[in-house]
């Protein structure tokens, strides 16, 4: 069950609780709910950003994009690494997600193979179709991020430091990061560039 009545500043609201993992001998406040979240993250962070991930543990496939997913939210969530039927403010149609993941997947191989962006801008351009597409019910903005932070990883730079309170209206970053993704929108990705040079 959930409280409903106690809310985090700007999280995707939570309408439908019916996939919730947690027991459902007790109540859960969405705060509560968020910290089982942070905490499954933390063990996909421990195992995708301890050490540089190979091309075998983060291969950047179709597949793996939803293995994330499930990494970071599996033990919380039924619906960790599934692709959403429904829509959402924001993201494409639902029916055109797999598509356009399996571009991005694409993409990135291209951009690897010829060189086509620094390292630092394909992180960007990941991280901004990634949020683009939102491909899952939630948890995107984690995963674009947690996708970003992996490519750095694997090509020998530091994951930035996002700070996961991003979520909370007194983050000063949290508006940055708003008005960099829309600027990418746009084809302007500068101020997403050096946000992803801001490392641990």
């Amino acid at each position: 069950m959930i409280d409903s009545t106690k809310q985090i500043d700007d999280a995707t609201p939570l309408d439908d609780i019916s996939e919730l993992k947690l027991s459902n001998d007790k109540s859960y406040t969405l705060k509560e709910i968020y910290v089982h979240e942070a905490n499954n993250i933390a063990r996909a962070t421990l195992k995708y950003l301890s050490a540089s991930p190979s091309k075998k543990l983060a291969p950047f496939s179709y597949e793996w994009f939803s293995k994330l997913h499930e990494d970071m939210f599996g033990n919380v969530w039924d619906w960790a690494g599934k692709f959403r039927h429904i829509e959402l403010s924001i993201g494409i149609k639902a029916y055109q997600v797999p598509t356009a993941l399996k571009d991005l997947a694409d993409d990135i191989a291209f951009w690897d193979k010829n060189r086509t962006f620094t390292i630092y801008e394909s992180a960007t351009r990941i991280h901004h179709r990634a949020v683009q597409i939102h491909p899952f019910k939630n948890g995107n903005g984690r995963w674009s991020r947690m996708l970003a932070n992996i490519y750095l990883r694997q090509n020998g730079y530091m994951p930035v430091k996002w700070q996961e309170e991003l979520l909370s209206k007194e983050n000063p970053r949290r508006n940055e990061s708003i008005k960099a993704l829309k600027a990418a929108d746009n084809g302007d990705y500068s101020t997403l560039i050096d946000m992803h040079k801001i490392t641990y």
